[in-house]
């Protein structure tokens, strides 16, 4: 099950769908997994507050991983994410929000699953499987160099 809770009506404001959008991305990367995942959508400062808390990062990011402890399966982990910032970097790649949207929670859910991207092959095996499963949703491929002269989004 996928649970969405939106904090920050920024959210929702400027995506009506949004609930939709997280529901749709987190449930094609669970894939065949079986598990619980609670999504919160809400806004910079609580974002930045968690980050700083359990990161020892003061500042707010796009999304952030908790993976759950295998004692409280079925539960997988929660996923946060900012709404500032996700909408700041759709609009500077060029990229709609819910494309953006898409792509950070498919990113979260794959930490949640276990994957990483410290290692560069890590990163590189990480980086596919997103490919894959964003290609699956429509979603063009995130690492490909934006390009405003072209129009890319």
């Amino acid at each position: 099950m996928i649970e969405v809770e939106v904090e920050d009506e920024a959210w929702t404001d400027a995506l009506p769908d949004a609930v939709a959008v997280v529901e749709r991305a987190a449930t094609a990367a669970q894939g065949a997994v079986m598990g619980d995942v609670v999504v919160l959508l809400t806004d910079d400062a609580a974002v930045r507050a968690i980050n700083a808390r359990f990161r020892d990062r003061d500042q707010p990011t796009n999304v952030l991983s908790f993976p759950a402890a295998e004692s409280a399966a079925p539960h997988l982990g929660d996923l946060m994410l900012a709404h500032g910032v996700c909408a700041v970097e759709a609009k500077v790649q060029g990229k709609t929000l819910a494309d953006h949207l898409t792509h950070l929670t498919v990113h979260g859910m794959l930490h949640l699953l276990g994957r990483d991207h410290v290692e560069e092959a890590e990163a590189e095996a990480m980086e596919a499987e997103e490919r894959t499963l964003l290609a699956s949703l429509g979603v063009a491929d995130p690492y490909r160099p934006h390009d405003p002269a072209h129009g890319d989004a």
